[in-house]
């Protein structure tokens, strides 16, 4: 009878984990080692639980092993049989094993890396019968290894703390009957029940019910807020005191929530240049280390200083410490209300110079209103009002629902246009009957050979948009848009950061100049169409600037692809948040501010890292080669300085703000 391979802890399909040469699951060694039945009988597990963490018992084993193999050797307690030291090659063969195994794949794929360098001073030394030497730096080595892995672990565990909230079963009402169902049998348009205390699974719009919802974990505001019918909520957000009837517009991954998990698992996969740069260094490292043992051992011919030297060359601390670092930072972003999609946007905004912002959605709510109708002589305020609504009226631009809105406001019907075309950055030209009408930007009447009046422009402090009706000037609408209440403290604060502002936006002059000044923007360049901000943006990159350009509508898309990060607002549409490399969900510039500040952190930490690394082995390699680093202070000051690096790129983890479910816990809710 054939055994039942079990399931793997990271994709619950049958594990193949236990045959190496087909092993390509993402699970670390001790979780694997954790599902598969243990020795004697499963008297003996096969990994164990430290601190909340599972460690492989094998690895404990030659821990122990190590230890108790150096004791001997220290204190002379068993004698070598025949001139050799039987306990300590043991120890070594046991204990070293993994050591070995991942030099000689080293040496086949032709790298070298701190392991190689490692097991040639461990063989160094056993050769030259110090095996006490070599047994206390294979013990070292199997304690920092398993060191690094809790610490990466603890960074996994916050960020599954981040993400593992969401229910698996949840309440709907179907054709009027209540019940219980599969996360994943969930559909568009259905209704989701959520009782207080309860997490929110999907995203979707509040159809009845009022209550107060905690979004912490998705737009990093730290106050709950208040929904009610027609406003949206966020799958991972907890609903703390009504009951609230959902209607589904997003599940699963599709979900702002969901997207957070992608980015935070493209994190893990894929690789910043800073990454490559730090396996670079490392390789580096373990070459100088080798050249300087060279040179030490030629001019002093001293095996020890020479074991010493290749001992206390480190660059573990880079090589693990960089990964970790860009997914805290991508995780602490996350909570921040960010999402990141990928390390290399994130390294990529820690270094940007200018910022590139666009004005209706961005700096402004995006919900103008209509301020005053001005009709052409001879028309009438509420037929002008009625035509310019219809036209208007399939368009998804803020300015556009304005007219809509202020049309419904005045009681005026708005009938359904006969045919609609949109003109990207220009406006809209529809037909009602027989009128052709054209609405929108001066350009759009002017491309159509109509005068514009020249005193028809607005007031500052808001936007025009013009009407033709059959050929001919009909009027316009004066409409503005309020300015962010955050937005003056946010470009504050990039400035205070050294970072230039550049507003491109569609709308006149007037209006753009008059909001660049209340805001303090270092530049403003007005009326705009998008291929204008493209080739705009594109300058500002070719000049070397570090570009990151911030919007929130189609316009902005061809940009925010152009620039070295693009940034697109939640409230944004579906195409620029596509565009986007990173999404801010709270619709709050200052959030923006946080995450630049969390990406230069984690750029700042990576290079502290990376000098700090330099700086000892250097330190220690001169120090080694004059003789004052024994083997054993060597290694010390190896795992040290490793572990060091590492811990400072885990302060970079966001905190768990729950405890973890147990295993046994996970299986059941699963």
């Amino acid at each position: 009878m054939t055994e039942t391979a079990p399931l793997c802890p990271a994709s619950a399909q049958p594990c193949t984990c236990f045959r190496p040469s087909d092993c390509t699951c993402p699970a670390r060694p001790a979780e694997r080692a954790g599902r598969l039945p243990g020795w004697l009988g499963d008297r003996v597990p096969r990994a164990l639980t430290l601190y909340g963490h599972d460690v492989e018992t094998i690895e404990v084993l030659r821990i122990v092993v190590v230890a108790v193999s150096a004791t001997l050797v220290w204190f002379q307690l068993v004698r070598p049989v025949a001139g050799w030291n039987i306990v300590g090659i043991a120890g070594l063969l046991f204990g070293a094993w993994p050591i070995f195994r991942e030099a000689l794949d080293n040496i086949k794929e032709r790298r070298m890396t701190m392991e190689l360098s490692m097991a040639i001073a461990i063989v160094a030394a056993a050769a030259i019968s110090e095996f006490f030497t070599a047994l206390v730096v294979t013990f070292f080595v199997l304690v920092a290894e398993e060191l690094e892995h809790l610490t990466v672990d603890r960074g996994r565990a916050a960020i599954t703390d981040l993400i593992d909230v969401m229910p698996q079963r949840a309440t709907v009402r179907r054709d009027g009957v209540i019940s219980v169902v599969p996360i994943e049998t969930i559909g568009i348009g259905d209704r989701v029940l959520v009782a207080p205390g309860e997490n929110i699974p999907v995203d979707g719009v509040v159809r009845a019910g009022e209550s107060y919802v905690d979004q912490a974990r998705i737009t990093g505001e730290s106050m709950p807020v208040k929904r009610r019918e027609s406003d949206v909520v966020f799958a991972g957000s907890i609903n703390q005191s009504g009951a609230l009837d959902i209607q589904v517009d997003r599940i699963g991954r599709d979900t702002s929530f969901g997207r957070i998990i992608d980015a935070i698992e493209n994190a893990e996969q894929s690789r910043a240049p800073v990454q490559r740069l730090a396996d670079q260094l490392a390789g580096y490292l373990v070459y100088f280390s080798f050249a300087a043992a060279i040179l030490t051992y030629l001019l002093t011919g001293n095996v020890r200083d020479t074991i010493s030297v290749v001992i206390v060359a480190g660059a573990c601390g880079v090589a693990a410490g960089t990964p970790l670092a860009v997914l805290g930072g991508i995780g602490r972003a996350a909570r921040n209300g960010a999402i990141v999609k990928g390390g290399k946007h994130l390294e990529t905004l820690g270094r940007i110079d200018t910022i590139v912002l666009d004005k209706t959605g961005t700096l402004t709510f995006g919900e103008p209103r209509v301020l005053a109708v001005h009709p052409a002589a001879g028309r009438a305020e509420a037929e002008l009002l009625r035509l310019a609504a219809s036209a208007e009226l399939r368009s998804e631009h803020p300015l556009a629902k304005a007219v809509v809105a202020e049309a419904r406001a005045r009681g005026i019907a708005v009938p359904e246009p006969d045919s609609f075309a949109y003109s990207l950055g220009r406006g809209v030209a529809a037909r009602l009957g027989d009128d052709r009408i054209l609405i929108g930007s001066v350009k759009l009447l002017q491309a159509d050979g109509i005068d514009v009046p020249l005193d028809c422009a607005g007031e500052a402090v808001s936007s025009e948009i013009y009407v033709a009706i059959n050929g001919l000037y009909a009027g316009s609408f004066a409409v503005a848009d309020e300015v962010r209440p955050e937005a003056a403290a946010a470009i504050c604060a990039l400035h205070a950061m050294r970072i230039r502002t550049l507003l491109l936006t569609g709308d006149n002059a007037e209006v753009a100049n008059s909001v660049g000044a209340s805001l303090g923007i270092d530049a403003v360049e007005a009326g705009m169409l998008p291929e204008q901000k493209l080739e705009r943006v594109r300058a500002l990159v070719a000049s070397g600037a570090k570009v990151a350009m911030l919007g929130d509508g189609i316009n902005d898309a061809p940009a925010l692809t152009a620039a070295s990060v693009g940034i697109a607002m939640g409230s944004g549409t579906d195409v620029a948040k596509e565009s986007a490399d990173i999404v801010l969900l709270a619709n709050d510039l200052e959030r923006f501010v946080a995450t630049v500040r969390i990406a230069r952190r984690t750029r700042h930490v990576i290079w502290q890292n990376f000098s700090g690394t330099i700086t000892v082995d250097a330190l220690g390699i001169v120090l080694a080669a004059f003789g004052f680093l024994n083997p054993l202070l060597a290694a010390f000051i190896h795992v040290s300085s490793e572990l060091i690096f590492i811990s400072n790129s885990a302060r970079l983890l966001p905190a768990a703000d729950r405890v973890r479910l147990s295993r046994n816990e996970k299986d059941d809710r699963a």
